[in-house]
């Protein structure tokens, strides 16, 4: 049950990623300027005089200017159109009444719209550094374990100086040494190198172990005695034996990575706006009075926190993962 649950989670963040364009009703830099920090917009179905009748909305007034207070104009019903301009829904009316199913933000933006296209950045951002982190973590762990001597020793002890490292640190003072003011895809494209490089060690270590374990196994002296050359025996049988191993640090490596996105975003040094990655969207969020008055701000924690307790209940649902396998 646990599995299904933490597998929903997942499937929902990857549907809302890769199908952002259609699912969301606008673009990450389009702003209603009369809507600043507006409240979600709630999609009715029956009217006030308990009529049943189409989806639609009632637009926002602004009743306080400076305390930022809305109330729906119960006068002006407003229906939502379907599959319109590329869009799964959207609004009738887009200059009066926009949908804004999670509320815009402190520059009238809509934070739905924002938060689906951050995932594409965010989780896309963690799963290529998780999956460079594997490679070059399966590399340097493979070689130190088969070959062994001073080749060992240096490599490992390479990982170690990363290791004692807190590895948020790390990627702090990695990021802050280069040019504050990048390009977006420059930024993504850096990321997933320092995350890769951050994460290496703790793939390395376990392959290490591994491989030094296996090659001493008889179906390794048996294929280095039919003439297996060292890559091919590397390769096809240590490194494949691994295999449960590296996906247990795949999974944990990736929320990692979510976190550590949002945290360089939010102090900085992450993506520029406009850019919407879960890390810019919580700068919005970073006040006291958007936990009481503007709670809808909060909803990259929350769609973090879905996708990190996803992955662990996942997880937990395969304890034979933790195992590596070996073959006989």
């Amino acid at each position: 049950m646990t599995r299904r649950l933490g597998l929903a989670f997942l499937v929902v963040a990857a549907i809302a990623a890769l199908g952002a364009p259609l699912l969301a009703p606008h673009a990450i830099d389009d702003q209603f300027s009369g809507l600043l920090n507006a409240p979600p917009t709630v999609v009715h179905l029956r009217d006030d005089a308990g009529r049943w009748r189409a989806p639609f909305i009632y637009p926002w007034t602004r009743v306080n200017q400076l305390e930022q207070r809305y109330e729906p104009d119960r006068s002006a019903p407003v229906t939502l159109i379907w599959f319109a301009e590329r869009h799964l829904v959207r609004s009738a009316d887009e200059v009066r009444a926009p949908l804004l199913l999670l509320g815009a933000d402190s520059y009238g933006r809509d934070v739905f719209s924002r938060l689906l296209f951050g995932a594409r950045i965010s989780l896309g951002l963690s799963m290529l550094g998780a999956v460079g982190a594997m490679i070059i973590g399966a590399l340097v762990g493979g070689i130190a374990g088969f070959v062994g001597g001073a080749v060992d020793g240096v490599l490992m002890r390479a990982s170690d100086f990363v290791l004692v490292l807190p590895a948020m640190y790390v990627a702090l003072a990695l990021r802050s040494v280069m040019p504050l003011v990048l390009a977006s895809h420059t930024v993504f494209f850096l990321l997933t190198g320092i995350f890769a490089i951050v994460g290496a060690p703790f793939v390395s270590r376990g392959v290490r172990a591994i491989v030094r374990t296996e090659r001493r196994l008889d179906y390794a002296v048996a294929a280095a005695s039919l003439g297996a050359g060292h890559l091919r025996l590397l390769a096809r049988h240590l490194l494949p034996a691994a295999r449960g191993f590296i996906v247990v640090e795949l999974t944990m490596l990736v929320p990692a990575f979510i976190v550590a996105e949002a945290t360089l975003s939010y102090v900085g040094l992450g993506f520029p706006e406009p850019v919407a990655s879960w890390g810019t969207m919580l700068q919005d969020a970073s006040n006291i009075r958007a936990f009481a008055d503007f709670p809808w701000l909060l909803s990259p924690a929350a769609a973090m926190f879905l996708v990190v307790l996803g992955l662990n209940l996942v997880m937990q649902g395969r304890p034979e993962g933790l195992r590596y396998e070996r073959r006989m």
